[in-house]
Formats: structure tokens, C-alpha cells, sequence
């Protein structure tokens, strides 16, 4: 693994390499993006196709496309819900996603349709573990 990849504690992350931040004041909401790791991984975003306002994503299942000058790789949901918000500053500045994973490259923010299923996410010290594996 290479060491410096950011891996904030205060997220949760899914072995697709999505990371989610529960909102403080509504915890039935979170704002979804994709790891330092995967960001390094697909190289520089040109392009992003991500779900709509109002769409219901569902976890494990691809919501989203991520393009890149070597790839192009699925945005996958963490949990079930409905999206709220897209970063529509992605439209025009796709490498916010490279240059601020967790940051001003966010992609979505979901109402979860059931809370419960952040249980099934990793925490910081389990993602870690994992893409040392990579």
C-alpha cells in the first residue's frame, strides 16, 4: 500500500471503495464520494455520470459511472436511500474527485432508507486493512 493515502477516521467505507460521512445534524443522511485509494486507482476523472436528485439507490449496486483517461469504473452505493444532492460542480471540474476525494470531490448525498446497514460498512482501521491487501 502506498502510505499516504488519506483515509479520514470520521468515514465509514465500503470494500467498492465508496466512502460515507453521516450528516451531524441529520443522521438519516450522508454524503457519498469515492476513496483517495480508488481516485488514485482510476487516475484523472474527465467525466462523471451520477445519479439524479431523487433516484433511489441501492446498496452494493452501481448508481453512477466514473471516467477516466485509463477507465471507466461504476459508482457503487454504500446503502439504500434516496439521493438529495448532486455535486454539480463535478459537471464542469470533474478532477475536484482527484484533487479533493473528500472534500469538494463529494458525488451524492442519500437519505438512508435504513441505518442499520452503516454496520455493514468498514471503519477506518478495517478500510485500511483492506487496501493493504490490494
Amino acid at each position: 500500500m502506498k502510505a499516504d493515502f488519506e483515509i479520514p477516521d470520521n468515514l465509514l467505507y465500503s470494500e467498492e471503495h465508496e466512502w460515507l460521512r453521516r450528516d451531524d445534524g441529520n443522521p438519516d443522511e450522508g454524503t457519498v464520494g469515492i476513496t483517495d485509494f480508488a481516485q488514485d486507482g482510476v487516475g484523472d476523472v474527465v467525466y462523471l455520470e451520477l445519479p439524479s436528485e431523487g433516484d433511489s439507490v441501492t446498496a452494493g449496486e452501481a448508481c453512477g459511472e466514473i471516467e477516466s483517461a485509463k477507465t471507466v469504473s461504476d459508482l457503487y452505493a454504500p446503502v439504500d436511500g434516496e439521493v438529495i444532492a448532486v455535486n454539480g460542480d463535478l459537471e464542469d471540474q470533474p478532477e475536484l474527485v482527484n484533487d479533493s476525494p473528500y472534500g469538494d470531490g463529494w458525488m451524492i448525498r442519500v437519505r438512508m432508507a435504513d441505518a442499520s446497514q452503516l454496520d455493514d460498512l468498514l471503519d477506518a482501521a478495517a478500510y485500511r486493512t483492506l487496501i493493504e491487501e490490494h
